[in-house]
């Protein structure tokens, strides 16, 4: 059988969803699945980056991440979503990808392939745990299989997340524990699709 063909597709300002996401594509990349990794385009004006250094900064340090396109999701057996909190909702970057898609869904292209969602916010409770909900609203919609981290890792015991890896960004860079369950759900999330990818081929 074909490897799982994985796309991690994110919205990262200032380093921290990136992050998660490089730790992602290296928990699954492990497994021998076929990973791309894409960075959705930035939207926000020069006078607002600029505003922030580490924003700037960040946009320059991502410049060869290639930008995600719909021909990723049709590529893909599964998908990963990253999204850092937006009033505990998806950024409006990564939104705007999401709103392309209508072709790839109206051609049944996004149903049956497994989806899974991480982010990040600055405060403890702010808004982690609804961002990744209102992802798994999309899911729905195209008719995906949600395979979320669940407590099925003792990693998950330490994070406490089950709907979907998340760090407090105020709390410096993501740590060993949190990069260890952006592995373990990348890891998860292939597990599934290989398994779907198994029965389905027989």
């Amino acid at each position: 059988m074909e490897p799982v063909k994985l796309a991690i597709i994110y919205y990262s300002a200032t380093g921290t969803v990136h992050a998660l996401a490089r730790a992602a594509a290296d928990g699954a990349g492990k497994t021998g699945a076929d990973v791309r990794l894409r960075k959705v385009a930035e939207l926000a004006p020069p006078e607002a980056i600029n505003a922030r250094p580490e924003w700037a900064q960040h946009i320059q340090d991502t410049a060869d991440v290639i930008e995600a396109s719909p021909d990723d999701l049709a590529w893909a057996d599964a998908v990963l979503f990253g999204t850092p909190t937006r009033f505990g909702n998806v950024a409006g970057q990564l939104k705007a990808f999401i709103d392309t898609t209508g072709p790839l869904w109206f051609q049944g292209k996004l149903a049956d392939k497994v989806y899974s969602a991480f982010t990040a916010s600055n405060t403890a409770h702010g808004g982690q745990e609804s961002t990744i909900l209102a992802m798994g609203n999309v899911f729905y919609h195209w008719g995906g299989v949600i395979v979320p981290p669940g407590y099925t890792d003792p990693v998950q015991f330490q994070t406490g997340n089950p709907y979907g890896t998340s760090h407090v960004t105020a709390d410096g860079p993501p740590g060993d524990v949190v990069l260890e369950a952006a592995r373990y759900q990348a890891r998860r999330v292939v597990d599934t699709a290989a398994a779907l990818k198994t029965g389905r081929a027989g």
